[in-house]
């Protein structure tokens, strides 16, 4: 039994929870409104430019939870899609002089192919082979990216990317780019939200629980699979597509496999299966390179001190589980016993 400081730090903490419970709406507008009047309070480019890398991370973050967390496959080469994306929009922009409206879809499209493309032979492999691939995957693109000199100048990179402009507006501002950034975090997060309430979503999570009982319950697991490591891909192709525009000039050594641990680190920090722990694992760590900036020749060092920590002490991460729905059905749960409870002890007393 928990002794009585132990049951009221519990009791706090699920009062915390049935609070966000309760009010989620509400404290999602107060933070997106945080969020959009960030660069006005703070006007200042250095902290824009952290802002716009933690929308980014964000972006990222969630699109390879969304098939680590929510479908429970684990993936080492995530910045591979992120890099398509991007050298799909540098080239498109360079070479033929479309949009970004038009690079950020093409973008998307083509890196969800490229995700379907390496699913269909992989996704049946299970556990650490899959992942093994995934960082194989990685390389391979990081290998064509260096060598395919007539098509993505190799290790001299891209450049001369056009600005983002969208309907006749040129984003040359830095506060412009941070305002479409966030357009686009909102537009993951709603879309995902969409998916894990959905018939898919319940079928996500059914595979995520125990593949083999959903496989007998009827459900098809390769192809929600598949649809999931398109989706997950496509996303990360998106937030590639901004990238290289708000840079204007991209490298092989953007996508390597530093950025994919990177990537799966805010993940796993913030939390599995958790959107508000994806964002918060990528501000954390996007802010945190700043704050090491001393200690810079050590930071991969942090990191790996911060994964090991992570696993050891929250395995599913700060923020691992934080989801409202559920939080709900235990409320209402807990309600239902305790007037079950109710009416016993009233009859007992009769």
């Amino acid at each position: 039994m928990g002794t009585a400081p132990e049951k009221e730090k519990k009791s706090a903490f699920s009062g915390i929870l049935e609070f966000c419970a309760k009010n989620s709406l509400i404290l999602s507008i107060v933070f997106l409104v945080l969020a959009i009047i960030f660069p006005v309070a703070f006007n200042k480019q250095y902290l824009i430019t952290i802002g716009i890398n933690c929308l980014m991370f964000s972006v990222l973050s969630l699109s390879l939870n969304l098939i680590t967390g929510f479908m429970g496959i684990t993936s080492l080469g995530h910045a591979a899609f992120f890099g398509v994306g991007a050298y799909t929009a540098a080239i498109l922009s360079t070479r033929i002089g479309l949009t970004f409206i038009q690079t950020a879809i093409l973008g998307t499209i083509v890196a969800a192919i490229f995700g379907i493309l390496l699913g269909l032979p992989t996704l049946r492999i299970k556990g650490r082979y899959l992942a093994i691939v995934t960082l194989g995957f990685c390389e391979i693109m990081r290998i064509i990216e260096l060598n395919w000199m007539s098509l993505t100048r190799g290790p001299q990179g891209i450049s001369g990317i056009p600005k983002i402009s969208a309907f006749g507006f040129v984003c040359s501002k830095p506060i412009h780019k941070y305002y479409v950034a966030l357009i686009l975090l909102v537009i993951t997060v709603l879309f995902i939200k969409a998916i894990m309430n959905s018939r898919m979503g319940r079928a996500i999570s059914a595979i995520r629980d125990d593949e083999t009982a959903a496989d007998a319950m009827g459900i098809n697991v390769f192809k929600y699979k598949l649809m999931v490591f398109a989706i997950s891909s496509g996303l990360a192709g998106l937030i590639g597509a901004f990238y290289a525009h708000y840079m204007g000039f991209i490298d092989p050594n953007a996508f390597n496999f530093d950025q994919s641990i990177l990537i799966l680190s805010m993940t796993i920090m913030g939390g599995m299966a958790s959107i508000p722990g994806s964002i918060f694992g990528a501000t954390v760590l996007s802010v945190l390179p700043e704050a090491l900036r001393a200690v810079n020749d050590y930071r991969q060092i942090v990191y790996g001190l911060l994964l090991a920590i992570m696993v050891v002490w929250k395995p599913n991460g700060l923020l691992g589980g934080f989801n409202l729905k559920h939080i709900k059905q235990r409320m209402n749960l807990r309600k239902e016993m305790k007037e079950r409870n109710s009416i016993d002890e009233k009859g007992a007393d009769e």
